[in-house]
């Protein structure tokens, strides 16, 4: 059972990111979050695993920290709430926030999520409210560079957010396109990114 990968990052994109760890490249599936803080290409990365078998094949599903990791996997006991879910979850709500909202019983909060409907909810809320206290969060990732800003990036990302792009999918294509060109030719380039 894989439980870490240490390696070189050597891909990355909005829901993935490829580990080199002695000359072998794990795909693994990331929470959008933890795409953001993902290291530039090349450098080292160390992220904390679930590997899940299932009848179409074998998934890895990396974390920054271990609560995170211990989170999702908690997330999976409950039904209906299997990987993707689990990953749209930490990525779109944010693991603090799933916590706070499992143990405050805030239904509305959790169904932000893609995936997650009030049943789906209710059943977290009902089932994790006893799992989740334990689970030692970090407050924050002080290790986390902040990405610097371009001129116009606040106007791009407001557009994209009119548009209906999630914020942290907008964030994400924003870096990968640069400070060049009009801020139109940005958000046009932004939305090509996601949806090509």
């Amino acid at each position: 059972m894989i439980s870490r990968l240490r390696g070189e990052l050597i891909e990355k994109n909005l829901a993935t990111c490829v580990v080199d760890c002695g000359g072998v490249g794990y795909e693994v599936s990331v929470p959008e979050t933890v795409t953001l803080q993902l290291p530039s290409l090349g450098d080292r990365v160390d992220l904390y695993v679930r590997q899940v078998f299932r009848e179409d094949g074998v998934s890895l599903y990396g974390f920054l920290s271990s609560a995170d990791r211990e989170l999702f996997d908690k997330l999976q006991d409950v039904k209906g709430c299997g990987p993707k879910v689990g990953l749209a979850l930490l990525g779109q709500v944010g693991a603090a926030s799933v916590v706070a909202a499992i143990l405050g019983g805030d239904t509305r909060t959790l169904s932000k999520a893609s995936g997650v409907g009030a049943r789906l909810a209710d059943r977290m809320v009902l089932e994790l409210k006893d799992k989740v206290a334990g689970i030692d969060l970090p407050a924050a990732k002080a290790v986390v560079p902040v990405a610097k800003r371009n001129p116009g990036d606040d106007d791009v990302i407001e557009s994209l957010l009119v548009l209906g792009v999630k914020k942290a999918e907008a964030e994400w294509a924003i870096e990968q396109v640069g400070a060049e060109g009009s801020v139109q030719d940005r958000i046009k380039a932004c939305l090509s990114l996601l949806r090509g």
